[in-house]
């Protein structure tokens, strides 16, 4: 299969199960998969998923998707727009709730676009030297079950480790703990209700 040209090119893989990981292409030779899992085939690796070249169905490069860390006004009213379409109007939350103290000058926003038109958006704040928190992670209803929430907070993971920080902290709502879990994350806290949403906070060690 040659997994090896798909090498830092985003792509979309769907396993012979159905499940389906969207990110950058990190590929792994043979020799690598039967060292450490005593498979000897090519793979590739998505965060923590490993995908072997036997259990994939289907390869789909995507060449128009994108990973931005907004930097500049129009990326960060892309964010704001996903947060707007797929949270504020779905939950009946407030724009006031929705934009809370969190969102300033200084916070900082991934945002993923497909054919230059933002779909999935996090935001990201340090609470302190070490912890970063991670939030309002949301993915536009037509895009999600394709990995691209995964994708969104390795970016953040990838971004905070950058900045020096060595943990990431998220506060989850309580049905998505799950997820969050198959990330490498761990409850470190009791259920709270916020202003809208029942929460529990998790953390993850990204150094």
């Amino acid at each position: 299969m040659n997994l090896a040209r798909y090498d830092n090119q985003m792509v979309q893989v769907t396993d012979r199960g159905g499940k389906v990981f969207t990110g950058i292409a990190d590929s792994f030779p043979s020799g690598y998969g039967l060292h450490e899992y005593d498979r000897e085939e090519e793979s590739f690796r998505f965060g923590m998923y490993f995908v072997f070249e036997n259990d994939i169905a289907k390869i789909e490069p995507l060449p128009e998707m994108k990973i931005l860390r907004a930097t500049e006004t129009w990326q960060q009213a892309g964010a704001y727009y996903v947060r707007i379409q797929a949270m504020a109007k779905k939950h009946h939350i407030t724009l006031r709730q929705e934009f809370d103290e969190h969102d300033t000058p200084d916070t900082k926003y991934i945002v993923v676009t497909d054919h230059e038109f933002p779909i999935a958006t996090a935001r990201m704040y340090p609470l302190d030297e070490r912890n970063m928190m991670i939030g309002r992670v949301v993915v536009l209803p037509e895009y999600r079950r394709q990995g691209i929430g995964s994708m969104t907070v390795l970016a953040c993971e990838e971004w905070a480790e950058a900045l020096g920080y060595v943990n990431t902290v998220v506060e989850s709502r309580d049905n998505k703990v799950p997820f969050y879990e198959l990330l490498g994350y761990a409850i470190c806290g009791e259920a709270k209700d916020g202003d809208t949403f029942r929460c529990i906070r998790m953390e993850k060690e990204i150094i």
